[in-house]
């Protein structure tokens, strides 16, 4: 199971990647503002990377529920000199963007991965993928991160995500893009309830299009909390939830994870594959 990005190439079949968050936003729901200075950006990425991340994702535009769209410049100020520094460090780096000048400009600052939280339902960033090599993330969501959480209905939330990533891969593959290079996220928390989420968390192998890998994204999520009944609104207090279903999901097939807090999510990855190797 090989996941191949513009730099490197992935063996997932044994080990699983983690991919540690860079929020360089000032409004993301967990760290927003924390990482807006270049300096303390590309230090907090190159920790992670000491850790154990095998991939940082850099994102200027939250798209966390409710937020509302950053002006192309913007997104482009707050992440192209992170990338840069990453990349001249050898960190292998993703941008987690929804437009394709920003995903082109990032692949020519030394990004890797598109991670497109909009599936590449733009014509112009499939493309873009296409043209510059890039491993891609595609991820499910309803809606736009405006109004997304906005009452979502499914009929069938499983079978609704796994159909939208059988076309997104027939898009894909009609324009030119390799498998290889693709891995599916199926959006926990984007156009989701709590029920949708656990519900697609339980059936994570129906998800699978062409074998290729999924990637999952739990980290510190506010579902966590409704889960557990927590009065605490502090999204750090998630840590060791988001720990557990990393052991969880890499048990029902996931192999990428992207998260805020590496280290303990590296040590479960690694803990639960000793196990599942026998």
């Amino acid at each position: 199971m090989l996941w191949q990005t513009r730099t490197q190439t992935f063996d997932l079949a044994r080990r699983g990647v983690v991919m540690g968050v860079l929020n360089v936003t000032p409004d993301s729901f967990s760290d927003g503002g924390r990482w807006l200075d270049v300096d303390a950006a590309v230090a907090h990425g190159a920790e992670m990377f000491s850790q154990g991340a095998q991939i940082v994702d850099v994102g200027g535009e939250s798209t966390r529920p409710g937020a509302e769209p950053v002006a192309e410049s913007e997104e482009l100020r707050r992440v192209l000199p992170v990338i840069e520094r990453l990349a001249a460090l050898g960190v292998v780096v993703s941008i987690d963007t929804m437009k394709a000048k920003v995903a082109r400009e990032a692949c020519a600052a030394g990004a890797s991965v598109i991670n497109d939280v909009s599936g590449l339902r733009d014509e112009a960033m499939l493309l873009a993928v296409k043209e510059t090599g890039a491993g891609a993330v595609i991820m499910h969501m309803k809606g736009e991160p405006l109004t997304m959480q906005t009452a979502p209905r499914y009929e069938n939330v499983t079978r609704e995500v796994q159909d939208s990533f059988c076309t997104a891969m027939e898009r894909c593959l009609r324009c030119g893009v390799p498998a290889q290079n693709l891995i599916f996220d199926p959006g926990i928390g984007f156009g989701k309830t709590v029920d949708h989420n656990l519900e697609l968390l339980r059936r994570l192998p129906e998800l699978s299009v062409g074998e290729r890998p999924l990637l999952i994204g739990v980290s510190r999520k506010s579902f966590i909390a409704k889960v557990l009944g927590t009065d605490s609104t502090a999204p750090e207090d998630r840590l060791w939830p988001t720990v557990a279903l990393t052991s969880y999901c890499r048990e029902r097939g996931a192999r990428v994870f992207r998260v805020h807090d590496v280290k303990p999510n590296v040590e479960a990855l690694r803990m639960t594959e000793a196990i599942i190797a026998g």
